[in-house]
């Protein structure tokens, strides 16, 4: 017997036909002996839906409401999926995050799970019950509801993997696995069947939208196998996994992002402690910064210019942070926006021991026409800023100029057993 969590998504839950599918998904698992617990998101297009009518209501609406509202697409799905497994003659029962006590931090939209308390879930799977866990969605100290940002459903699915000790944590979702990129994008793109935690976390976080960061993070520190395949079909997926001896080639995969927007403060004082005082500004207010530029002072040495990317969902709010900062930043300052940029990115753990990559990145893309505005790099990737017209033109051509178009596939290991894990916290 095994203690299986399994993941759908707003796509494999969007209709009553595909709520059904995943019942029967989860009952075979039951029947043949293993312990389910589900974790579902909302039906799909449902939180567009409820986060564009508080924007109706208001430009910036209040955070601890949004997530009130927000987190009910979960619930519903939560319910109607525990019905339709009743129905199908399943014992199952449906839980929200709070009565499971996903306790979270007080970051309204992005709160982060402090710890869980898998006790009911427990008694509810060694009564024989399939288990339905609202994903997305925790509470806090003072009982407000939280949720957990963009893509949560996965962090809580791992999450939870990891605090009730699991065999494996299967995320299903609508494609069967992780590709060298964005199939949609790049016909020539491959499906890996077995990658490395950092790896993923690196494709994750540079745009792959396959699982969430935040839930590849928990998966490493805590050992939890996951396997990434999809709800329509029985054929095996990707093996995420934490070997360090896995067969490396040079470049794993190739990324994009086209959901951040780009911040130039332009004529900044070159004085200690002024280019601090701008980025504890957004770190106060939970605004996540990614690529950071900052060039060489002018002719006089009195002022510089700094270039940042932020996810475009917070550049309105930036805006107002920074324009209520201008005076300490001096009369000279300006500052610019643009939202129509696109990172492209190669990930890798050959990287390590393989020089000359980046400069090979750059030729391609030079090779194409493409001007690259900024870089950030770390020990198995590299990034570009590129605009966001040239996206589709910068994947397809990185892709198959790294030899992934003709990237061996072997399936995973059909034992499904992942590591033990440790309590959650």
């Amino acid at each position: 017997m095994a203690l299986i969590i399994q993941k759908f998504g707003g796509t494999s839950v969007g209709t009553l036909e595909k709520m059904r599918n995943v019942a029967r998904c989860a009952i075979q698992a039951h029947e043949n002996g293993d312990q389910v617990v589900m974790i579902v998101s909302a039906m799909s297009g449902e939180t567009n839906r409820l986060l564009k009518l508080a924007h109706e209501i208001a430009e910036v609406p209040d955070s601890r409401e949004l997530d009130a509202l927000a987190a009910t697409g979960e619930q519903v799905s939560a319910a109607l999926v525990a019905m339709t497994l009743q129905k199908m003659g399943a014992r199952a029962q449906s839980f929200l995050g709070h009565q499971i006590r996903v306790h979270t931090d007080g970051a309204f939209t992005k709160a982060r799970i402090r710890t869980i308390d898998g006790t009911r879930l427990k008694e509810t799977v060694q009564e024989g019950k399939i288990a339905v866990v609202a994903g997305f969605q925790g509470v806090d100290s003072r009982g407000n509801i939280t949720t957990l940002g963009r893509g949560g459903s996965d962090t809580t699915a791992v999450a939870i993997a990891a605090a009730i000790e699991a065999d494996v944590c299967e995320i299903y979702t609508d494609v069967d696995g992780v590709y060298t990129t964005d199939p949609n994008m790049c016909p020539t793109a491959r499906k890996i069947a077995r990658i490395a935690y950092e790896e993923m976390l690196e494709l994750a976080s540079l745009g792959a939208k396959v699982l969430q960061i935040r839930s590849v993070e928990v998966a490493m520190k805590y050992g939890v196998a996951i396997h990434v395949r999809s709800s329509f079909s029985d054929r095996p997926g990707t093996m995420v996994v934490g070997e360090e001896d896995l067969e490396s080639v040079t470049v794993t995969g190739v990324a994009y992002d086209k959901s951040e927007a780009r911040v130039q403060l332009i004529g900044v004082p070159d004085k200690p402690g002024t280019v601090a005082g701008v980025f504890k500004l957004l770190s106060d207010n939970h605004v996540s910064v990614d690529m950071i530029i900052q060039s060489a002072s002018s002719g006089s040495g009195e002022t510089t210019e700094v270039t940042f990317t932020v996810n475009e969902t917070d550049l309105a709010r930036v805006k107002g942070l920074i324009e209520a900062h201008m005076d300490s930043l001096g009369g000279g300052t300006s500052v610019e926006y643009d939202s129509d940029i696109a990172k492209v990115s190669i990930v890798g753990l050959g990287m390590r021991s393989h020089a000359g990559v980046a400069s090979k990145m750059f030729s391609i893309l030079a090779d194409e026409g493409i001007n690259i505005s900024a870089i950030s790099t770390s020990e198995i990737k590299v990034s570009c800023l590129i605009s966001a017209k040239y996206t589709e033109l910068a994947v397809r051509s990185l892709h198959d100029g790294f030899g992934l178009d003709k990237l061996a596939q072997t399936n995973p290991p059909p034992n499904k057993q992942g590591r033990k894990i440790r309590q959650s916290s």
